[in-house]
């Protein structure tokens, strides 16, 4: 079998009381403001990647990184709903960030150096710890990510799928033959039509296409190798410290909830009933964590309200495409989930 040597380069890719609004931020950056006077949250996210960000048959949004933006809207707006969803490419998603286009980028996106530090953008949190993995036909009887070499290989370009696959091949001493396609549904479709060998990615996408052959799911399978670490979360511009604060407590605020046994139908009980001093703080019962941020003081409890807890939000979107847990559980349960606390 002929051989070739792949080189890729790097893609770029006691409860306090405050008694003032805050300042806006500097720069005359102001997200929160340009939010509000649209009434709408411009929420980023992929071209379709199901579990993640992929529109239904009515054309709703459904997905993990979807709920993000409606929570997100909710805390800032009252109204899950009021969100326009912005589908991206790997090549255009922080073009698409960085020149206002969006609010927010919530689309299975890679916490990175490269992509935290010198592009303008921040990430506020890891929404789900993943990592890249393999899927092959099951006729291949492959074991082993090892078994690869010679192999043809689908990927796309913009991605940490490039330099993590690179990386682990030249350290296994592998060489495979890439097919690079741009759009997540045409790479996928030339892997399931036999123009690769296999294809890369991370293992919820991996999850999210082999769950979508149906009947034909089984005549796959995800191989056991997890391929570097992606820990993947939403952005937001950098310069705007309010618009970070609450982007990254919005997500805190999730995970809080399932710590605390706060779900969607018992949130607005637990905020008039529950005398945990933490509780009373998230849901805005106590304290002004709300006003710090130029928000309502019941900004965790209205976004608890629209999408649940982070356990209901992985429930409802990740458990049915077959994704174990694993990592995502909470930090009690052995995971690496958890919030600081609201204090």
């Amino acid at each position: 079998m002929i051989r070739h040597v792949l080189t890729l380069s790097l893609a770029l890719c006691a409860a306090p009381a405050f008694a003032q609004q805050p300042a806006p931020p500097p720069g005359g950056a102001d997200t929160l403001a340009a939010v509000r006077g649209r009434g709408q949250l411009a929420c980023g996210v992929s071209t379709g990647v199901v579990g993640l960000s992929q529109a239904d048959a009515r054309g709703e949004w459904r997905g993990l990184d979807a709920d993000i933006c409606r929570a997100v809207a909710a805390a800032v707006l009252g109204d899950g709903g009021r969100v326009r969803f912005v589908p991206t490419t790997p090549q255009t998603r922080f073009t698409a960030l960085q020149s206002g286009e969006v609010d927010i980028l919530s689309r299975n996106t890679t916490w990175s150096f490269a992509r935290d530090v010198p592009i303008g953008l921040s990430f506020v949190g890891v929404a789900m710890h993943d990592g890249q993995g393999f899927i092959v036909r099951r006729e291949a009887n492959l074991a082993s990510a090892r078994e690869l070499d010679g192999a043809t290989i689908c990927l796309q370009p913009g991605t940490t799928t490039e330099l993590n696959l690179a990386d682990w091949a030249r350290s296994n001493r592998i060489t495979f033959t890439p097919v690079v396609i741009e759009s997540f549904q045409e790479v996928t479709r030339a892997f399931f039509s036999g123009r690769c060998d296999a294809y890369t990615t991370d293992r919820s996408g991996l999850a999210s296409i082999r769950v979508g052959q149906g009947p034909r799911a089984q005549d796959y399978v995800i191989l056991p190798e997890t391929v570097g670490a992606e820990p993947l979360g939403p952005l937001v511009r950098k310069g705007d410290p309010r618009w970070f604060d609450i982007a990254r407590w919005t997500l805190n605020a999730l995970i809080a909830a399932e710590e605390h046994g706060v779900t969607q139908a018992n949130a607005e009980a637990r905020a008039r009933e529950d005398q945990n001093p933490e509780v009373q703080r998230l849901l805005g019962r106590t304290g002004e964590f709300g006003a710090a941020m130029g928000l309502d003081n019941a900004w965790a409890l209205n976004a608890i309200r629209a999408v649940g807890n982070y356990g209901e939000i992985w429930q409802r979107n990740m458990q049915p495409i077959g994704l174990d847990r694993g990592a995502n559980r909470l930090a009690r349960d052995g995971g690496l989930m958890w919030s600081p606390p609201f204090r």
